[in-house]
């Protein structure tokens, strides 16, 4: 059908059905209104994957450095500040660079406990690296915890994605059959 007898309306029955289909594609199944709307405030920047792993860093830095000053190695506030590191990475990473986010997550876990493992006798750096090591292995639940909700929070978001592609070719699939049926 000619755009020019779209725009003059001599087809109400196909921009019904084609507003219809639209309206419909627009549904996000994933993730319920309200919640979208509640999290609207949210900035929406997409971090490339240089950028995840660069904001996961220094952020677990800044973690590390003020638990050491302020909670005396607190292992509890840095495994939950890393959940939020990992919660905010895996969510404002771009589309194209998903499975960065969980890659990230444990490196930065990594370079922020290296300014908190070490204990009152550890001197130079060969004693920090061999008390981050074990720092590692105590606190691994933190580490995992952290990274599975990066990767779960990832995997969510790809599978939406999928759907979104999805929707949008049987659309778009729905638009040229409708075009072609009309004489």
């Amino acid at each position: 059908m000619p755009r020019e007898a779209r725009r003059r309306g001599d087809s109400g029955a196909v921009r019904q059905e084609t507003a219809a289909l639209y309206h419909a594609q627009l549904r996000f199944p994933l993730i319920p209104a309200r919640l979208t709307d509640a999290l609207s405030w949210l900035p929406r920047a997409r971090l490339t994957a240089l950028g995840t792993g660069l904001l996961a860093v220094l952020l677990m830095v800044l973690a590390g450095v003020l638990d050491r000053l302020l909670l005396s190695n607190s292992m509890p506030a840095y495994g939950s500040a890393f959940v939020l590191v990992c919660v905010a990475c895996a969510s404002w990473v771009r589309p194209a660079d998903l499975f960065t986010a969980p890659v990230a997550a444990p490196l930065a876990f990594t370079a922020g406990l290296a300014f908190i493992s070490g204990g009152a006798g550890t001197e130079g750096f060969m004693g920090h690296l061999t008390s981050l090591f074990p720092a590692l292995a105590v606190n691994a639940v933190w580490l995992y915890g952290g990274t599975l909700i990066a990767g779960l929070i990832v995997l969510v978001r790809k599978v939406g994605l999928i759907v979104q592609r999805s929707r949008a070719r049987a659309l778009d699939e729905a638009l040229e059959d409708a075009e072609s049926e009309m004489p």
